[in-house]
């Protein structure tokens, strides 16, 4: 039972953590170009604060995917 809950837990985890991947800025523009931050030129089109805050965020879901990762291989060896 209790590994069936790590296991939701794990593929959720993994969703969002390739959503916010897939988020982040290429080549372009990216997140500041689909909300408008992508008309600023020059020195002025530097990280905004929301891709500030989905670099914070995919970390933290990325610690977690590891640690999920970790404690699934222990439950299962």
């Amino acid at each position: 039972m209790l590994n069936a809950v790590i296991m939701f837990f794990h593929v959720l985890v993994s969703l969002l953590l390739i959503v916010f991947i897939l988020l982040h800025a290429g080549r372009g523009g990216g997140l500041s170009d689909m909300f408008g931050g992508g008309q600023m030129g020059g020195a002025m089109a530097g990280s905004t604060v929301v891709e500030r805050n989905l670099d914070r965020l995919t970390v933290a879901v990325a610690v977690v995917f590891s640690f999920s990762t970790i404690l699934l291989g222990l439950r299962v060896s």
